[in-house]
């Protein structure tokens, strides 16, 4: 396990190379997808059958920098990746899919440039640039970093009351495992494209003792109390990330549609109850800041400067120790028993 510090800026993304998405038709035919300066709109670009997804590990640090981590199978550990561009991008059949490009620098020169499809994108398939803006890729990363409860779920109240959370307002009380009843500063809502980066990942009803199915984002971590060891963190309490508990059967991405995603905001980041399941509220740092209208970040400024430094943040489980195929099944029997 690592040190606090290390897990709370730590982002780790499936990335595309430039090489793999590449101009089939326009202007810059056989150019690797690149900076926003270089892109030709209407350009039509291709996915290779070849292309792999690999994993671009970052480190956030002040004022929004962020870096190459240790550990990333691309890219350089120092170097600074920017957030360049957000694409939109038309299929043949008038759907649009949307992508991030992330710079790589070293030395003030591109050392590499990756692709973010916040959608899923196929081989053989012709995707026409039709939109370029530098000043969403922000936005859209915070927005896929932000940990979400959808439409439905049911929060704990202080009272013990069970509430959907598209039931909730500013102001009211909800049960934390930490703090106790604690008020709701800003709640979040957006509706997005279920798939790809933001596609939901269900948690089937009983799986780790849950009243409902519980239904979140990806990168959500859900709260474990081990009775017994049986992952090997060496200790109790572990965070765990729900997309890496995915086994195709209990827990599965749900792709396609949209999905209402909704965004709770304490004073400290919190681990609350939802659907039974201990799992973590909003935390505001580099990565999700954007995500927040800036006059609830400027209302709250003090306060938020504090959520990176909950010391629960340090429970979160390598995703080694989740690499088998029955660790959903390790969760739950360390759990109770």
């Amino acid at each position: 396990m690592t040190e606090t510090a290390d897990l709370r800026a730590i982002q780790t993304l499936p990335v595309f190379a430039d090489a793999d998405f590449r101009v089939v038709s326009g202007v810059a035919e056989g150019d690797a997808v690149s900076f926003a300066d270089e892109l030709v709109m209407d350009d039509v670009y291709g996915l290779s059958p070849a292309a792999e997804r690999r994993r671009l590990t970052m480190a956030m640090g002040e004022a929004r920098v962020f870096t190459v981590a240790e550990g990333s199978e691309v890219g350089r550990p120092g170097n600074v990746v920017h957030l360049d561009c957000c694409l939109t991008l038309m299929g043949a059949d008038g759907a649009t899919y949307e992508a991030l490009v992330l710079v790589e620098v070293e030395d003030d020169t591109a050392a590499g440039i990756y692709l973010l499809p916040l959608a899923t994108l196929r081989a053989q398939v012709d995707y026409r640039l039709v939109g370029v803006d530098r000043k969403a890729a922000t936005t859209r990363f915070a927005e896929v970093a932000c940990v979400s409860f959808t439409r439905g779920t049911h929060i704990t109240m202080a009272d013990g009351a069970q509430r959907p959370i598209e039931e909730l307002a500013v102001g009211d009380k909800v049960l934390t495992r930490d703090d106790g009843p604690q008020q709701i500063r800003w709640i979040g809502q957006n509706t997005l494209r279920a798939v790809g980066a933001f596609a939901p990942v269900v948690i089937r009803k009983g799986t780790l003792h849950n009243e409902n199915d519980l239904v979140v984002s990806p990168d959500h971590r859900i709260f474990v109390y081990q009775r017994r060891d049986r992952l090997g963190a060496g200790r109790a309490e572990v965070l765990v990330k729900v997309r890496h508990l995915i086994n195709g059967a209990s827990v599965y991405q749900q792709d396609g549609g949209f999905v209402d995603y909704f965004q709770l905001l304490f004073d400290d980041h919190q681990i609350i109850y939802a659907e039974g399941i201990a799992a973590e509220s909003l935390m505001v740092d580099q990565r999700t800041r954007a995500a927040v209208p800036e006059e609830v970040s400027r209302g709250l400024g003090s306060v938020l400067a504090g959520h990176a430094r909950r010391h629960h943040l340090a429970y979160e489980v390598q995703e080694t120790l989740l690499a088998g195929p029955d660790a959903v099944d390790l969760l739950r029997r360390a759990s109770s028993s």
